[in-house]
């Protein structure tokens, strides 16, 4: 379906702003793009490269709303001033992810999740580009808008396969976004200051997916996940699902709609009564095994073949930032999992640890609740150091559990860890948190845990 509006309005300069705004230069429609912010000095030079008008520190109302559509990013919430006009206006109001879509008849795989979406996206696309021509993009790094312009400016077609990674804020901003298979990871307590801390409103907002999946589409959850089960139900009740539903899951008893079984570590999926079998996974972890459930069956869903996709799956390297093994150091292992941002990433890091361990962890705290961690903590955690600038809520879970040491600064947290391991034990940075109280993201936060080990 192609867009019917001739020109356009863009919100916000982010990766999805900028995405939406390269998209339309290439196809000729005259765009505006408007920062609350700053722009950068890059971002200004690339919009008047591509001939799109720009505004920095506010937003013009006149301009904005006189165009045919408004694509917002999505990290303006609903709430705000300029997005409550646009809709009391009547103004065709919708994300880059949805815009952008329209343009391709690639088939979509989307992918959202509280935890493993972006490990999962690589897997699909680390398999199905395998056999067909296949786009990574989305939350994962590389917006739509963008990785599309870059084909059309490297003279490439239309992708076969589009892989994305898809946020719940990104979801609030579909309108007829269709993807050909989905996959829902899991949905646990994050991002709630967003949703008023009501699970059940973020869950909502991650279960849209289900509804935009198309009619002869599939939907991939996984029935171990409580949440996700339970709200399924309830969805249920009150929607008519059109696509057809496939479960992954490991404990018993299993779902009605479980495709998959894992018997002595070895992970079969059955469709059309046809089975395949993987016998070993690259990645360790209940979590992985989670994630290559899903990946595989989505593979299998486009008919790549089972032996390319067992291969894939055996071959995957872990991501960079999530349980990435960095360096062994006199006995001592230290291993980055910055990506975990929240207490359920952070529970499979811990879980699959066979090692004591000295837990770095801290940051800003979206919500959590570390009771779930309290168990664990106990079995596997020798000592902890806090990395924040506020550990009040960590002292208070954990204190009186093991020993609890405070760090204002990845130096400080690395070399008091280094002091706290023995041989035979690993260092772990599983923050469990946001990064933004001392780090520009969670990559910063990897990498300079990766620097500080390496000067050890």
């Amino acid at each position: 379906m192609k867009t019917p509006y001739q020109n356009i309005a863009i919100l916000g300069a982010g990766e999805s702003g900028m995405g939406a705004a390269r998209f339309a230069s290439k196809l000729g429609i005259s765009t505006f793009l408007s920062e609350y912010g700053t722009l950068s000095e890059q971002d200004k030079l690339n919009l008047s490269k591509w001939g799109v008008q720009y505004e920095e520190g506010g937003h013009s109302e006149v301009t904005i709303l006189s165009a045919d559509a408004i694509i917002k990013s999505p990290g303006i919430p609903h709430t705000a001033a300029i997005i409550q006009k646009i809709k009391k206006a009547g103004k065709p109001l919708m994300g880059e992810l949805d815009w952008v879509s329209r343009h391709t008849a690639a088939k979509i795989i989307a992918i959202t999740g509280s935890n493993g979406k972006t490990t999962t996206a690589k897997l699909c696309h680390h398999i199905i580009s395998s056999q067909y021509d296949t786009v990574l993009a989305g939350n994962i790094g590389l917006s739509l808008g963008r990785a599309l312009a870059q084909r059309i400016e490297n003279g490439e077609s239309n992708p076969e396969v589009i892989v994305l990674e898809v946020s719940s804020f990104q979801l609030d901003d579909v309108l007829i976004f269709e993807p050909h298979i989905s996959i829902l990871t899991n949905i646990t307590p994050d991002h709630l200051d967003r949703y008023n801390y009501d699970i059940g409103k973020y869950a909502r907002s991650k279960f849209q997916l289900l509804d935009y999946t198309a009619e002869t589409g599939h939907f991939i959850y996984c029935d171990d996940d409580k949440v996700s089960t339970e709200f399924l139900k309830k969805w249920q009740e009150t929607q008519r699902i059109k696509a057809t539903l496939f479960a992954v899951g490991i404990d018993t008893p299993a779902g009605p709609h479980r495709v998959t079984q894992l018997n002595n570590n070895k992970i079969t999926i059955t469709l059309n009564n046809e089975a395949m079998t993987i016998e070993e996974l690259a990645m360790q972890g209940k979590h992985n095994t989670y994630n290559g459930m899903a990946a595989g069956l989505s593979a299998q869903l486009l008919k790549v073949r089972n032996q390319t996709i067992r291969e894939k799956l055996q071959s995957f390297d872990a991501l960079e930032h999530r349980l990435e093994s960095v360096l062994n150091i006199s006995g001592v292992e230290y291993i980055n999992d910055s990506k975990a941002t929240n207490v359920n990433a952070t529970y499979y890091a811990l879980e699959c640890q066979h090692k004591p361990v000295v837990w770095i962890v801290g940051g800003i705290d979206k919500g959590n609740d570390y009771n779930e961690l309290i168990e664990l903590v106990k079995n596997k955690v020798k000592s902890i150091v806090a990395l924040g600038a506020d550990n009040s809520k960590i002292l208070e879970a954990f204190g009186s559990i093991t020993e609890v040491v405070k760090a204002e600064s990845m130096k400080s947290a690395v070399r008091k860890a280094a002091r706290l391991a023995k041989k035979g034990d690993a260092v772990l940075l599983s923050p469990c948190c946001a990064s933004f109280d001392l780090f520009e993201n969670f990559e910063d936060r990897g990498n300079q845990f990766k620097k500080q080990v390496r000067n050890l």
